[in-house]
């Protein structure tokens, strides 16, 4: 039996560092999987979210970890 993963629903969040809000649409689908850099996810201690595409564009050309 194979499974088929299902797609997640977006999710309206806020910005954990400017806090406008975006949407995610899930691990494979969101807007962040089509960037051309790779960040690490927050850690579950941060108790942050996602950034939005512009606070996260500016970490990566920062070169900072999230």
């Amino acid at each position: 039996m194979t499974v088929t993963p299902q797609p997640t629903s977006a999710r309206t969040l806020t910005c954990a560092a400017c806090g406008t809000t975006f949407t995610c649409s899930g691990d494979v689908g969101c807007w962040c999987a089509a960037e051309p850099f790779r960040l690490p996810m927050p850690s579950l201690e941060a108790a942050a979210d996602c950034l939005c595409p512009s606070c996260l564009r500016a970490k990566a050309a920062r070169g900072q970890n999230v």
